[in-house]
């Protein structure tokens, strides 16, 4: 299968980093689908099992290409579940990148879909994030419940619900 522009570039930045310790510059010209700003999410999986994943619910960079490159990076070093990905990981692995939309504000659980939104579950200054379409999560009620435990939320604490959408890129 071949990769995306997306992906492509989250692959020679990650392996550029591992190898060399240097950040690649974003493509010029850029690619019209990264010249937008955007949230973005860089996962990793290793042989089926998740191996890294870290993003921004919004952007943070000038452009979709820049976030790609940073979150790449993060995901590939600074995933505090996981050990940084060392050379010898670099083939084994299996990236998809995920472009968001706005985050926009929902009533209740019934204007949510585990399979269609990602949810982001806000307290104060704490929230949780979980992106849509995640093996073994079913319903809106278990993505609620896992961004409460990455919030660090109490089940029976008020929270704020938002929704968004993701253009996934593997």
């Amino acid at each position: 299968m071949t990769e995306s522009a997306q992906v492509k570039l989250a692959r020679e930045t990650i392996e550029t980093y591992v190898r060399d310790k240097k950040v690649i510059k974003p493509p010029d010209p850029l690619p019209k689908e990264m010249q937008g700003k955007a949230g973005v999410f860089v996962s990793l999986k290793k042989k089926g099992a998740l191996r890294g994943c870290i993003g921004t619910f919004a952007p943070t960079t000038e452009n979709v290409a820049v976030e790609i490159i940073r979150n790449a990076i993060e995901s590939s070093t600074r995933d505090p579940r996981f050990p940084p990905v060392i050379e010898s990981e670099l083939k084994e692995l299996e990236i998809s990148v995920d472009i968001l939309t706005a985050p926009e504000p929902v009533e209740s659980v019934k204007d949510l879909d585990a399979k269609k939104y990602g949810v982001i579950v806000k307290s104060g200054m704490r929230r949780g994030l979980l992106l849509p379409d995640l093996p073994g999560v079913n319903s809106p009620q278990q993505q609620i419940e896992i961004c409460r435990m990455k919030g660090g939320i109490k089940p029976t604490e008020p929270v704020e619900l938002f929704r968004f959408e993701v253009k996934r890129y593997k």
